[in-house]
């Protein structure tokens, strides 16, 4: 049975969506793929961090509609991103090929391109979402991260204040938008050392004071290069903050066997020696 996402071009309404990412350096991130929806689409609306990839983005396309002048401070974000999901639909209902453009991977810290494609597919439209290089993968390979060596969990920062979350200090852990950490409004564009403060106090619980915090951007510009600062955890309020840097700590212990589970587990290889020589 067809669902709304499985659309075929006999049975699609005349306009489309592709939700595209830019990746997080201009020019070099961007894939071929991408860059054939901009090109395609009859109208570009561009979400994007820097008013120079706006530029560059305009060379691509003659009709580049800027999303970012909606923002405004005391304005909730939310409310922001609701006009820019009207504002793409308007477009994709009269019939026309939409493609928004956002940086880095447009599925990741991003409302407005789920709920568009969620909206345009049920209404009958053919929608996509194509992924772009993240600040995620940035950060791995600036930083020298494996995921796979320790784990590796991601929080939102004020998500992990306002609700009952398990941190594993073994692994890594990433907290994202930090700047902001603490704003219920989602209408301001940073908080104070106060706020970030009482994220350290809940990160005491698991990490001791003296532990190494390293404050992530990465770059966007081909000229820049990834901005990487290293603090104690004790000195993260008063640290320079955007709701662009994401602070990484490091496992604070080390992994302890499971030594249930590896009693378990040599009782299936012991099993598993029997029945190949059955």
């Amino acid at each position: 049975m067809n669902t709304p996402s499985l659309l075929s071009p006999t049975n699609a309404r005349a306009g489309s969506l592709a939700c595209v990412g830019m990746g997080m350096t201009l020019g070099s991130h961007l894939t071929p793929l991408a860059r054939s929806h901009i090109e395609q689409a009859d109208v570009v609306f561009a979400g994007l961090s820097d008013s120079l990839v706006e530029m560059w983005l305009q060379r691509m396309h003659p009709d580049v509609r800027s999303l970012q002048s909606y923002y405004r401070e005391g304005k909730s974000r939310m409310k922001t991103y609701r006009q820019w999901v009207e504002l793409m639909m308007t477009e994709v209902r009269a019939g026309k090929r939409v493609c928004g453009v956002f940086y880095g991977h447009p599925g990741i810290f991003a409302w407005s391109p789920h709920k568009v494609i969620e909206v345009a597919r049920a209404e009958g439209f053919a929608a996509h979402m194509e992924p772009g290089i993240s600040a995620e993968d940035c950060l791995y390979a600036d930083l020298g991260i494996d995921p796979g060596r320790f784990g590796c969990q991601h929080f939102e920062a004020s998500q992990l204040l306002l609700f009952e979350r398990r941190i594993d200090p073994t692994g890594y852990l990433v907290l994202w938008q930090v700047g902001l950490v603490g704003d219920r409004s989602t209408a301001r564009f940073k908080t104070g050392p106060a706020y970030r403060q009482l994220l350290v106090d809940l990160l005491s619980r698991d990490y001791p004071l003296d532990h190494e915090v390293i404050i992530y951007r990465g770059a966007t510009l081909p000229i820049q290069q990834p901005r990487i600062i290293r603090v104690a955890l004790r000195d993260l309020p008063e640290a320079p903050l955007t709701a662009e840097e994401t602070v990484v700590l490091p496992p604070a212990r080390t992994l302890q066997p499971n030594l249930a589970m590896q009693e378990r587990l040599d009782a299936l290889d012991r099993q598993a020696e029997v029945d190949a020589l059955a």
